[in-house]
């Protein structure tokens, strides 16, 4: 027998489909204007991040995909695309034959220089002016909370 369904109460429903609102909503805008001004895609902009947060530069493709919680396909093509545009390199691993890693440029790292101002300033207009230090905290605190369950369970 199946375990009954546990429905979301008013409350919960409410809070749910407005962070699910916020998410689309902002994830969206900060898309469109991170293409209009930077010519960067968002997921260019997180790999690009990414590999800057790393002080080589590089790494495994399998750790980038799973840091962006992307599918091996998905990582593949995106980054040939990149490759193809010159803001990363594929280098194959010598330690292990089977692994590979990605690795930004110099018009990669350019790139998201020029980017980053931009995306600063969308996400204090679009998010940051509107919420308290307070809210700001908590939200902080729920999204640790969440994403360290997340990759408890992965």
């Amino acid at each position: 027998m199946e375990d009954p369904v546990n429905w979301l109460t008013a409350e919960e429903q409410h809070a749910w489909r407005n962070f699910v609102r916020l998410h689309e909503r902002l994830g969206g805008r900060l898309a469109r204007l991170l293409q209009t001004e930077s010519k960067l895609s968002a997921a260019d902009f997180a790999v690009l991040v990414n590999l800057t947060d790393v002080p080589e530069g590089r790494q495994r493709y399998q750790d980038l995909a799973r840091a962006l919680e992307w599918e091996k396909s998905r990582m593949s093509h995106h980054i040939a695309r990149m490759a193809g545009r010159g803001l990363v390199v594929r280098e194959e691993c010598l330690e292990d034959g089977r692994g590979a890693f990605v690795a930004i440029t110099e018009a990669g790292r350019a790139a998201i220089e020029a980017a980053a101002p931009l995306h600063v300033k969308a996400v204090r207009s679009l998010f940051l002016d509107h919420v308290t230090p307070a809210e700001l905290r908590t939200l902080a605190e729920v999204s640790e909370r969440v994403v360290e369950k997340l990759e408890e369970e992965a």
